[in-house]
């Protein structure tokens, strides 16, 4: 085998171990997939949205580069991107608030994974904040949504991520989904 064809599990051990060949072994294998999740962020953003998918994968790039943690698979560096890239268009749009003094709202249209009506539109703040109300009180139904619409991943990665099995995540995928629904309703 390779380097270039080593999976992305063992270049995630051996980074974790303090090689930094792996690390940027790693990175041409990740790349692709980092942006297509950020693409799939920014197809939900209004078309003059300042942030680009590049610079979005950018950033979270360089935060997973820093962070230490304890690399488990290739499910669980996806997982930690995608909760990134959540945090960082959260920040995005919060800093846009601030800078247009309430005005201008980013606008974030669900995907089918999430909306009960195609014209459902909401802001990324107040999904945000209708995530973290969800998380104090169920934390695995806040992270099966975080796991599918910001990570991208399918029931099968989402269920091996978070240790339970596939029904499980498509019954709290389908609860939490009408929770959010009902929340951010609600805030309209």
């Amino acid at each position: 085998m390779t380097p270039s064809t080593k999976p992305v599990t063992q270049l995630l051990q051996q980074w974790r171990e303090g090689n930094q060949e792996a690390l940027d072994q790693l990175m041409p294998l990740v790349y692709d997939e980092l942006r297509r999740l950020a693409r799939h962020h920014m197809k939900s953003e209004r078309p003059s949205h300042t942030l680009q998918a590049t610079a979005l994968v950018n950033e979270a790039y360089l935060r997973l580069v820093d962070m230490d943690v304890p690399w488990q698979d290739r499910v669980h560096f996806f997982a930690m991107a995608a909760r990134l890239m959540r945090r960082i268009l959260v920040d995005h749009a919060k800093t846009s608030r601030r800078a247009k003094r309430g005005g201008g709202k980013t606008k974030l249209q669900l995907d089918e994974a999430l909306v009960v009506s195609a014209e459902t539109s909401q802001d990324i703040v107040a999904l945000d904040d209708a995530l973290t109300d969800l998380a104090a009180f169920d934390e695995r139904k806040s992270r099966v949504i975080e796991l599918h619409f910001f990570g991208g991943l399918t029931y099968e990665e989402m269920a091996e991520a978070l240790g339970i099995s596939e029904a499980t995540v498509h019954r709290e995928l389908r609860l939490a989904k009408a929770w959010l629904y009902h929340e951010l309703k609600r805030e309209d």
